[in-house]
């Protein structure tokens, strides 16, 4: 077999799928928080974090939201984790009672630079991929490193070839 370049070993997401697994992801979390098992905010990492934080606090029926913006790639290039906007620094204190969203959990770089910023929040993703697991509270699956995960708000539907043959 050829050697296939990282983002052809990828895992494709649907809308419906991303719903299910947010959903899941709301279960678990639900009555963990630390006040009488409540969470006091949902802190979105945009841009992926923003539709599983949106459908776990609408589960959980969490009304504040917030987001902090990280941008750690460049297309698909990794490279260093920066704050472009913090939350509100009034809500967010240490992170107790916060429950931090992302969508996927790689090198964990991101989780890394948004722990440090609130130590006792509650991380979870959806998806978290084994470097970046130590980083993370919750999730619901795990995939290999070398898997690409392509986000339903990311693709737009095309023909692909298939994995072997042309028929």
């Amino acid at each position: 077999m050829s050697e296939r370049l990282p983002h052809e070993k990828g895992f494709h997401i649907s809308w419906d799928q991303i719903h299910r697994d947010s959903r899941a992801l709301a279960w678990r979390l639900d009555g963990n928080g630390p006040n009488d098992g409540a969470w006091k905010a949902v802190v979105a990492i945009t841009r992926g974090g923003m539709a599983p934080a949106m459908i776990v606090s609408r589960e959980l029926d969490i009304r504040t939201v917030d987001t902090i913006a990280v941008k750690s790639y460049h297309h698909q290039d990794r490279g260093e984790a920066v704050v472009l906007k913090a939350p509100d620094a009034a809500l967010m204190g240490d992170g107790e009672g916060i429950l931090v969203v992302d969508d996927l959990v790689d090198s964990g770089k991101t989780l890394e630079l948004v722990r440090k910023m609130f130590p006792k929040a509650h991380f979870a993703t959806v998806y978290a991929k084994p470097k970046g697991r130590p980083m993370v509270d919750t999730f619901i699956t795990e995939v290999s490193q070398d898997t690409w995960i392509f986000f339903p708000w990311d693709m737009a539907l095309q023909y692909v070839e298939p994995y072997r043959g042309t028929d």
